[in-house]
């Protein structure tokens, strides 16, 4: 209900006038999903024996996963969560919980609490052109069911620059 009740809240303030809040046009972390499913520019990734690292070009955002590692016990809730990962053959499988409620599950605004618990399966497909990740969605306090989500990158040639956003004190 909780959920239910704020995203009413938010969308009649957007049909009332006001801009519609996302986490990037704030220069606000995305979260997880959100890393995932709403880049629209240039995903990096750089991979280490210990971690994994994915940047976002446009605003330089980055999301650490570490690599066949244990959860931290009782994560303080925050933007991308303590996210832990482990192959299964070709695939990366992300595991994440600890995540704080400010973040949003998709394009549409669609909010969850800190119970939320994401999966992640990132493979590469058709002969390496095209990355793929299929998440899955657990939040007991915001949804009836686990859900899934599936989203295709594909592989450019490009440079990662430095375009960081200004901060945004006074909106906020």
């Amino acid at each position: 209900q909780w959920a239910k009740d704020r995203m009413k809240k938010e969308n009649d303030e957007v049909v009332g006038g006001k801009f519609a809040f996302t986490a990037r046009t704030s220069c606000q972390p995305g979260g997880v999903p959100g890393f995932d499913v709403l880049v629209s520019g240039a995903l990096f990734i750089l991979q280490s024996p210990s971690e994994v690292a994915m940047i976002f070009d446009g605003n330089a955002e980055t999301r650490h996963i570490r690599l066949n590692a244990p959860h931290v016990v009782n994560p303080k809730p925050s933007w991308y969560g303590d996210s832990v990962g482990h192959y299964e053959g070709d695939t990366l499988v992300v595991d994440t919980i600890g995540l704080n409620d400010k973040t949003y599950i998709d394009n549409w605004r669609t909010p969850h609490t800190e119970a939320l618990h994401v999966t992640e399966r990132w493979r590469l497909i058709e002969g390496g052109r095209k990355l793929e990740v299929l998440i899955g969605i657990e939040d007991p306090d915001t949804f009836n069911a686990p859900f899934k989500m599936l989203r295709q990158y594909s592989r450019v040639n490009r440079t990662l620059v430095e375009d960081r956003s200004e901060e945004h004190t006074s909106e906020l």
